[in-house]
């Protein structure tokens, strides 16, 4: 490499505002879509609840169609364009980036199995950190070379879902229900997360093979989005967005003419109009259209974030970004204190419209504490205890310890899930 290359590629801004408030933005989708997912076990992609009102269903479907596999994926294309950033704050080191990401990898993976465990077996870190080791494979690859990938991953992945929704079309209503139905033992399972901490982890240990099976599912998608923000990363598209704004409204408008009705038709399915038979094709096409409407997620608040009003909401936003890990899982541990019997074990007692509330309500604290925390602190307490892994040191938490302590901190951008 040149050392005029060499220099491009370190000399980068340490934090990319809009970096930091699409993964506030994200954060806001994953607690919707978790928030049903843990108040029991008619979350969405499944059948309503035998009770749900008019309005429980109307909010679902909603959340369904809107939420519901588009923001994992968001989180994932940032993961994968923050990976280049980890690169050059090695290089600016002086430093092997391999063991620093083989070292943050396994954090994850720690992190991600604690969470499963002890709070929400739906936990992504564990799918991260094992994928994280093909991005750490490829961190060498061309940008050509990552998007050529993307699609392949996604073409494949997408076909292989799509052959799988179809079979289920041959099935007859009552195979089709049966594949569907809410498990018998649901009345034992609530009565573990209602009754006490060690019944709510002997809960979780018993759902985690099930939740272990679908990474396979999820994987290709999560990979083409790593892909995808490699790529992106590679060529530094979001240090200066605004010199690709034409190309963005082309994927805003592209995005959500294939994602939304893709969408829509997956919340369809879902709500059972359909019929049993049409559940996994709804399922199964919401996946593989999801990209597209996170594409159009993507760029529509990065073209949005160029206005006045969306530089405002950036500033609120970014935040909560940059701690994204921290809020994450204090998302989890929130609302495990709120279903299970670590706290009010409110299992499968509440509505959805009151659930979503909630969520909302709980985002909003998160917002206003992550302004407070971020004015304060670099780093957010998880953001710390990862960043002192992966540099297999104690980092600095906070800034003001003089010029040389603020440079030596900024040379490293903490990177959420």
């Amino acid at each position: 490499m040149s050392a005029t290359a060499a220099h491009a590629r370190t000399d980068r801004p340490t934090r990319i505002p809009e970096v930091d408030a699409l993964r506030g933005f994200a954060l806001l989708g994953i607690l919707l879509v978790n928030a049903l997912m843990m108040a029991g076990p008619y979350g969405p992609g499944g059948p309503f609840a035998p009770d749900a009102t008019p309005l429980d269903r109307a909010v679902e479907g909603i959340v369904q169609a809107l939420a519901v596999g588009k923001f994992y994926l968001m989180f994932s294309f940032l993961f994968g364009y923050s990976f280049t950033l980890q690169q050059d704050s090695a290089a600016r080191d002086g430093a092997s980036a391999v063991p620093r990401m083989l070292r943050r990898t396994l954090g994850l993976l720690v992190l991600g199995l604690l969470h499963a465990v002890l709070l929400y077996t739906g936990d992504i870190l564990m799918t991260y950190a094992l994928l994280g080791l093909i991005l750490i494979a490829a961190r060498a690859c061309s940008p050509r070379t990552a998007l050529r990938a993307a699609r392949i991953v996604y073409g494949c992945a997408s076909g292989f879902l799509l052959l799988l929704g179809l079979a289920s079309l041959f099935m007859s209503d009552a195979e089709a229900a049966g594949l569907n139905e809410i498990p018998a033992d649901l009345a034992a399972l609530a009565a573990d997360y209602r009754g006490d901490p060690a019944s709510v982890v002997r809960a979780n240990l018993g759902q985690l093979p099930d939740a272990l099976l679908a990474v396979p599912v999820m994987g290709g998608s999560v990979l083409a989005a790593f892909l995808t923000g490699l790529y992106c990363g590679k060529l530094r598209l979001l240090a200066d967005t605004g010199a690709h704004a034409a190309r963005m409204r082309r994927i805003c408008v592209l995005g959500v003419a294939v994602g939304l009705p893709g969408s829509l038709f997956m919340a369809v399915a879902a709500g059972g109009a359909l019929g049993p038979r049409w559940l996994l094709i709804g399922s199964v096409v919401g996946m593989v259209t999801a990209p597209a409407l996170t594409a159009a997620y993507v760029c529509g608040m990065l073209l949005f974030m160029k206005t006045a009003r969306g530089g405002r909401a950036a500033l609120l936003l970014a935040p909560a970004g940059r701690m994204a890990l921290t809020n994450y899982l204090s998302q989890s541990l929130v609302m495990a204190l709120v279903f299970t019997a670590y706290g009010l074990a409110l299992y499968d007692r509440l509505g959805t419209a009151v659930v979503v509330l909630g969520a909302l309500a709980l985002y909003g604290s998160q917002l206003a504490l992550s302004t407070w925390l971020m004015a304060r602190h670099r780093y957010g307490p998880v953001e710390w205890l990862l960043r002192a892994v992966t540099l297999a040191r104690l980092p600095r938490r906070r800034d003001g310890h003089g010029r040389e302590g603020r440079r030596r901190d900024e040379r490293h951008n903490p990177v959420a899930p």
